[in-house]
Parts: structure tokens; sequence; C-alpha cells
């Protein structure tokens, strides 16, 4: 929030499947927030999606999704291509190794992801859980983060262990 502006909202969830959509729902239920809509980056996960339509129906509010099935690629293009910088954090797919680690996706790392993805069969913009990612600057920043952090590898996957976050001028 410091970084975007944007009040966070922190609630425990228990991390099921079903548990934490009840868990949400009893959080927006309690919190008092006014809202009309639930947003998220849902891509392609029928699961995630219809979930979180199903939530909304309950509370009589919109759920959208505005990137639901957007082309992979050009997603990721359009995200570095506007203006915000997405690094990997963490890997667990054939074909990207701990050199992903903490890379950064831009035009030269999109070409060889995709390629890889090609020749491994995972998807590119990590929908299926392959990578994950952090995005440490963006256009509604009003400064990016950086961060110090580890690389945990276990020769097959891996993830950064992030640690001492700081606001950059």
């Amino acid at each position: 929030s410091d970084v975007s502006g944007i009040p966070l909202l922190e609630f425990q969830i228990r991390g099921t499947p079903e548990e934490e959509i009840r868990d949400l729902q009893k959080y927006l239920i309690e919190s008092g927030l006014e809202y009309d809509a639930v947003v998220t980056g849902a891509i392609r996960s029928d699961y995630q999606k219809t979930r979180i339509e199903r939530m909304c129906h309950e509370l009589d509010k919109i759920s959208f999704a505005p990137l639901w099935h957007n082309n992979p690629r050009s997603h990721l293009e359009e995200l570095y291509a506007h203006g915000f910088e997405v690094l990997i954090s963490s890997v667990s797919c054939e074909g990207l190794d701990k050199e992903w680690l903490g890379k950064k996706i831009d035009s030269k790392s999109l070409t060889e992801l995709y390629h890889l993805s090609q020749e491994y069969g995972f998807n590119i913009d990590g929908e299926g859980g392959e990578y994950e990612t952090i995005v440490v600057n963006a256009p509604h920043f009003k400064s990016g983060i950086k961060f110090e952090g580890d690389a945990h590898w276990d020769g097959v996957r891996g993830h950064i262990i992030f640690r001492n976050f700081s606001i950059c001028d």
C-alpha cells in the first residue's frame, strides 16, 4: 500500500479450497467495506473464476475478471510494454531452472520463455503454477520496491526467500 497508495486489507484464510472462499466471503461481509465488485486476475482457471463468481452471486456483487482468456504471450508483452516490472519469484516445472529465479520478464526473457514453453509444454504465463511472479514496479506505483533475497533450489524447483523490502526513490 505504501507504493501504490491503495490501502492494504489483510485477513487470515485457512488455505484449503472451499474454506478460503468462505473465509474471504466472511471477511467481506464483516469488514463493512463498501464495494460493487470483486476484481480478479484470473486468466484461464475456470476453477478459480467460478468459485469467485459463486461467492459474488451470494453477496449480490459483480465478479470482474478483465484478463479472462487474454492471449498468454500478449498479456506478458503488454505488462512490460506498459511499465510493469515483473520478476519470477518461483519455478516449478521442467525447463525452468535456478537461473530463472529473480529474472525480469522483458522482451528478451519472454522470447526465451516462449521457446522453453513450446519445448517443455508449460503455460508461458505460468497460469498452471509453472512459475510465480512478483511486481516490483508499475505505472500506478509511487516508487518501486527493492528487496534482498536468497534463491532456494532443491534441484527440481525453487523460490526466492524474500527479506529486507524497501521502497525506491
